[in-house]
């Protein structure tokens, strides 16, 4: 919880610098060429007054130095100066500049006093124009600067919207740059990341257009950042790459040290195969940056070594060598000590203190002495101050953070009542201000708390608390997760699990009630923690998508079907939970006694050994696992003559076949429909008989960027086309365009596309390849998106018959996951890893003969090929005919 609340931190420090660095100078536009960042308007200079000018200039450059006192005198007699000539459009400029550099000294009531004067004087002149409208836009700009910083980011935003609007209709393309980059900073300060990504990508063609300028090299890099927020890592580093050459070209020094900062920051963030690889390149971008900066005055009196050093700090805790960042705190102490009091600082403060903590917690872990931590009273100093100044600005939203903090402290030392009553009041500042993206960590704090102090019942409730906030959080989920979904690993999926581990343990009942009766009898926590777990798949999706884009209602499995039975696998800590759901009867529980360690290795080795042909080593993971996840439930399932088991996997059991789990004698599938939902709550069951049947069918046969030919996709097609009415699209027919057009044009309740694809645990990894280009999830949507106003125009059947999740990627079902949700199909045929595309097509053969028939439903229909294979002489290795899963609708 704390590395990632550390990393929102963190982020909320780098956007708020990032903005006054980028907009302090855009009010100084008349005044001077020399520094890129100036909007220059060419003979205007010449109505200046010369003295009032240079004096301007010269505040400038001090301003840049970081001397702002000396910037405050010179600004000063260039304000008089200009008042005395009566130029008031300058002087209103001025007196803008002025509220920036008090800001900058921590002054905040002499810095709104200043823009409020400039905008008065503004406001008393009668003559309309250009240069007036010019003017407002950049003390709107600065006054929303000062918003900004003050924690009023609505005010803000309003403020730039303003500006933009003013921008828009004198038509000054750098100004609405600007005022864009400003609001993407508002909006990414709330977590609005769509809304960010969207303000900057509207801007997209006037950046392009533009000449090499700082302004442009700014726009870039904040565009970059909003992408490596909302998921789009690749793009992210072209754009960011472009953004430095930009820099690079001009000499321009912060440019290239602040681009070099949001790269690495974008490095940092990586799945797990490419972890080491990004990290090191990550850690050299954070180097270089800083040799730049320390061979620049101008960059030295800035912030950027702090937060270079920061940055540093938090990869550095991510890695085996978190112990070389002790190296780094005596600079970062030195930097934060001579610091103004204003809310980024006290961020950046706060930042360091969660780092001091992990710094500490991970030195115990691994009985590893370093003499440079402060001790756990230096700490808690540094807290206390923090806390002291957040109520100086006023920033409750930095007190609340500031209590939690010293929450979080007093619980490491065991001081359990004072981390409860410290807790507690950080929660009543969050929820006062209806910050839900802080009361959900203090609530799981006081839930370790109380649990830590016998009171399972109240963890139980704080707990719950928690985890309802994240739920009404929705799309804002991402919000609370500044570092992208990797993160999300640290910050909300604990909560989920947490809760159902308190809910499941076996003794709970006796501890609450003094009474000796089991907790698998308790149909209230079976019934909470079943919720509980559909819910942090909603999440999961959610987060993968970056966006909440999922519409649910609980649904019943005797609704659907009473002859299937849902099994909810939960992967916890210490023990494997299993909760079966069976028509019209309560929910039964089973838990498995091996540690999460020892059940992923099985799992792993089953999925390493089941792609082997030549080999029958999965036998032993795959009877193991059965043993796990289905003989407990056979007597019940045997019972209620249970035909379909419909299984909502947890973890790594989403990347295996559970169709090959072997009983010692027969595989899964043999006894077994077998389907995978991420929730009962995602179903929308229609059954085929129902519907007139038509295919859209398309394909590649031939090699098509860099992935090989698929020689069996034209047999696969034609086969599709004996059993029903389809339209088939090959090679250079199968276009991205001419796919959307068929889509659109007409209805074909079955899709099914025989390429090359690959499923991954983020956006950038997951993909359909097309004759003309790859297809991205989003892009996917897009294309489905005509066809599908309603439920009843939805896609009954997608089939993805050559595609596989990532290779090394422990998350990888997430993209299977999510490319069956964003289809908006109610089923989907797809396949865990890619198959001899000879048995593809002999699988599909049989497959559609069954559809075709319109006698089974559709979890019948697969398992019916899968047998037609496994009977086979020369496909019966589970490597043939287990990869092919059936996700959602079964009927």
């Amino acid at each position: 919880m704390y590395r990632r609340l550390k990393r929102q931190l963190l982020c909320f420090a780098l956007v708020g610098l990032l903005s006054s660095f980028l907009l302090i100078s855009f009010s100084l536009s008349n005044a001077s060429a020399t520094e890129p960042e100036l909007e220059i308007l060419g003979d205007r200079q010449l109505e200046f007054s010369t003295s009032a000018l240079t004096l301007e200039q010269r505040g400038q450059k001090f301003y840049l130095l970081g001397n702002f006192s000396q910037a405050i005198t010179l600004w000063q007699q260039a304000a008089i100066a200009y008042s005395e000539k009566q130029e008031v459009f300058n002087q209103v400029r001025v007196l803008s500049n002025l509220a920036l550099a008090y800001h900058q000294l921590g002054d905040a009531a002499q810095a709104n006093k200043l823009i409020l004067s400039s905008r008065r004087l503004l406001e008393e002149q009668d003559n309309p124009g250009i240069e007036r409208e010019q003017t407002l836009a950049q003390v709107l700009n600065h006054q929303g600067i000062l918003q900004l910083a003050q924690g009023k980011i609505n005010d803000a935003i309003a403020l730039w919207q303003q500006a933009k609007a003013i921008y828009e209709t004198i038509e000054d393309e750098s100004g609405i740059i600007r005022a864009s980059i400003n609001l993407a900073s508002a909006f990414k300060n709330l977590g609005l990341y769509r809304r960010a990504f969207k303000t900057l990508e509207d801007i997209e063609p006037i950046l392009a257009t533009q000449p090499d300028s700082s302004l442009k090299a700014a726009g870039l890099r904040s565009y970059g950042d909003i992408l490596r927020l909302v998921g789009n890592i690749a793009q992210a580093e072209t754009v960011l790459t472009e953004s430095l050459a930009v820099a690079t070209k001009l000499d321009a020094t912060q440019d290239r040290v602040k681009t070099l900062l949001t790269l690495g920051n974008t490095l940092s963030v990586a799945p797990d195969e490419l972890k080491a690889q990004k990290y090191q390149q990550a850690l050299e971008l954070y180097q270089q940056a800083l040799v730049i900066c320390r061979n620049s005055t101008h960059c030295l009196v800035t912030s950027l070594p702090l937060q270079i050093n920061l940055a540093q700090l938090n990869l550095l805790l991510k890695t085996n060598d978190w112990w070389k960042g002790e190296k780094l705190l005596p600079e970062i102490s030195s930097y934060l000590k001579r610091l103004p009091n204003n809310q980024t600082h006290i961020y950046q403060q706060i930042n360091f203190a969660h780092s001091l903590i992990e710094l500490r917690q991970k030195a115990k872990h691994e009985a590893r002495t370093l003499k440079n931590i402060p001790s756990w009273a230096e700490i808690e100093a540094i807290v206390s101050d923090i806390i002291i100044k957040a109520r100086q600005i006023p920033s409750p939203r930095a007190e609340s953070y500031g209590l939690g903090l010293q929450g979080k402290i007093t619980e490491q030392l065991q001081k359990w009542s004072i981390a409860q009553e410290l807790t507690q009041q950080a929660l009543i500042v969050a929820s006062n201000i209806n910050a839900g993206e802080i009361s959900y960590l203090w609530q799981w704090q006081l839930g370790r708390i109380n649990y830590a102090q016998g009171d399972i019942e109240t963890a139980i409730s704080n707990y719950s608390q928690a985890v309802e906030i994240l739920k009404n959080l929705s799309q804002d989920l991402v919000a609370i997760n500044s570092n992208i979904q990797y993160s999300f690993r640290e910050s909300v999926e604990p909560v989920y699990r947490e809760l159902i581990d308190l809910l499941l343990q076996p003794n709970y009942d006796s501890i609450v009630s003094q009474k000796k009766v089991s907790q698998k009898n308790s149909q209230k926590n079976l019934n909470q923690a079943r919720d509980v777990i559909e819910s942090l798949q909603l999440a999961e999706l959610n987060n993968f998508f970056r966006e909440a884009c999922l519409d649910t209602k609980p649904v019943q499995i005797d609704q659907v079907d009473r002859q299937a039975a849902a099994i909810y696998p939960i992967i916890l800590s210490d023990r494997l939970e299993i909760i079966l759901s069976l028509p019209n009867q309560p929910l039964q529980s089973y838990s498995v006694p091996i540690t999460q360690v020892a059940l992923e290795q099985e799992i792993e080795q089953f999925r390493q050994t089941v792609v082997i042909r030549s080999r029958r080593a999965f036998y032993e993971p795959a009877r193991k696992l059965y043993d796990w996840l289905i003989r407990p439930e056979i007597e019940a399932l045997e019972a209620h003559n249970i035909k379909t088991i419909v299984f909502v996997p947890d973890g790594l059991l989403r990347n295996i076949p559970l169709s090959a789990l072997y009983d010692g004698e027969q595989y899964l599938i043999e006894n077994y429909r077998v389907v995978l939902t991420s929730g009962l709550q995602l179903l929308a069951p229609r059954p085929l008989t129902d519907i007139k049947l038509k295919t859209l069918a398309v394909g590649l046969t031939q090699e098509r960027q860099g992935f090989s030919a698929l020689d069996f996709v034209n047999q696969e097609l034609e086969e599709i086309q004996t059993q029903m009415n389809s339209l088939v699209l090959v090679d250079q027919e199968f276009t991205t365009q001419a796919f959307q057009q068929e889509i659109q044009l007409s209805n074909y309740p079955i899709v099914h596309i025989a390429t090359h694809g690959q499923f991954g645990s983020s956006l950038d990894n997951t993909f359909l390849l097309a004759w003309d280009d790859k297809i991205n999830i989003n892009q996917l949507d897009n294309i489905l998106q005509g066809r599908t106003p309603g439920q009843k125009q939805a896609i009954e059947l997608l089939v993805l018959s050559a595609c596989e999740t990532a290779a090394g990627d422990k998350w990888a079902a997430l993209g299977l996951a999510g490319m069956a949700v964003r289809a908006g199909a109610r089923s989907t045929v797809a396949t865990l890893w890619s198959v001899n595309d000879e048995a593809t097509a002999q699988m599909m053969s049989h497959f559609y003969q069954q559809i075709a028939k319109k006698q089974f439903p559709k979890a019948e229909a697969v398992r019916k090929a899968q047998l037609s294979l496994l009977n086979s002489p020369w496909y019966n290795h589970p490597f043939y005919w287990s990869p092919y899963v059936l996700l959602g609708s079964w009927l």
